[in-house]
């Protein structure tokens, strides 16, 4: 059996590099005064008839059937030390739909062939939808799209993949305009790959692709990911959370002139674009250099009532996209996919 590859690298290089113990001492402290805090917005998930019937009057819920699913990355600790099998049992319980994948492995469980871990995610009535490989590496046999591409798909295939992407940034050539037009070209590349195998390319972002070129500080880099992209080719997953964090980050250009932007606006221009997001919450903090304090879905400031609905109401879209809870550093996993699933399922469409 050839090597099933294991947790894409640069997650854990880039959490490291962003200062992962601020995020895991944010989310500490929202636990322990978040645990007791009911969202202004949430409705009480119950199961009686009168229950039923009150939120109904409240309006559809805001999450559409089928489509919420979690990052297992989220999951690494408990992935690594009980197995996929554990996992998909307990995520069954929270009422999620799909999952996306960081690695394929789990650690002192045992290996497991993609087959076989589709079918388990299955059985639980988990769909695989998409999984995060790195873009490239030094290392000519490095499991990524630039060094791999036929690996990565032919993986991706086995799972019964919809969606093959990288949360890796298009800095491999820098970051001027020119750089992410190379990086451009290379992404239609692996995007017409991925067509021809009835797949979505797709990249995940944090917060610095929404900074400026360095050659011209007018022009936001993610502006030139989706100018010189093809859209039918190349999709974006978007980390509502690490958006934020770049409106905060980069509100002004460098030389200090204005230049706001509202995360939700370049989906709504280019929904279609969207297929994926990564849902995670965090507290307005100016002090953290990403102007917030990453928390569990509900505990914190990005109002999810307002995005996904924005999103699911426009004509056609209500089951055009896929919602990943998502959390880098959890308190506990478990915990966290619970009130994920439980914040979001209560939400409803204000009347």
């Amino acid at each position: 059996m050839s090597r099933i590859p294991d947790i894409d690298p640069e997650l854990t290089h880039r959490l490291t590099r962003r200062g992962v113990l601020g995020v895991a001492a944010g989310a500490t402290a929202a636990a322990l005064v978040g645990a007791a805090a009911t969202p202004a917005t949430a409705v009480p998930v119950t199961a009686t008839p009168d229950g039923e019937a009150s939120a109904a009057r409240r309006g559809r819920p805001v999450l559409p059937p089928g489509r919420l699913g979690i990052q297992l990355y989220t999951l690494r600790d408990k992935v690594s030390t009980l197995g996929f099998a554990a996992v998909f049992a307990e995520l069954e319980k929270y009422g999620y739909d799909e999952v996306e994948f960081a690695g394929y492995t789990q650690g002192s469980a045992g290996p497991l062939t993609l087959a076989q871990l589709g079918r388990l995610a299955r059985d639980h009535g988990l769909t695989p939808i998409g999984s995060h490989v790195g873009y490239y590496s030094s290392d000519p046999t490095a499991y990524t799209f630039a060094q791999n591409l036929t690996k990565v798909l032919d993986d991706a295939q086995a799972l019964g993949l919809r969606h093959i992407g990288t949360a890796s940034g298009p800095f491999r050539y820098g970051d001027t305009v020119d750089a992410w037009k190379r990086a451009a070209e290379e992404f239609n590349t692996y995007g017409a790959a991925a067509r021809a195998r009835g797949m979505k390319f797709y990249q995940h972002n944090h917060s610095d692709e929404f900074g400026f070129a360095s050659d011209n500080p007018k022009v936001r880099l993610y502006d030139v990911l989706l100018a010189e992209t093809d859209p039918d080719l190349v999709f974006l997953e978007m980390d509502i959370f690490w958006a934020y964090a770049g409106q905060f980050r980069f509100s002004k250009r460098p030389d200090g002139r204005p230049a706001p932007f509202d995360p939700l606006n370049y989906v709504l221009k280019q929904p279609h674009r969207y297929p994926l997001f990564h849902v995670k919450d965090g507290v307005s903090d100016p002090e953290n250099q990403f102007g917030y304090r990453m928390v569990d879905v509900g505990d914190g400031d990005i109002d999810y009532q307002r995005f996904i609905s924005a999103v699911t109401r426009l004509r056609g879209e209500r089951l055009a996209h896929h919602w990943q809870a998502e959390h880098d550093a959890p308190t506990e996993s478990f915990t966290f996919a619970r009130r994920s699933s439980a914040y979001l399922h209560s939400l409803r469409e204000r009347c």
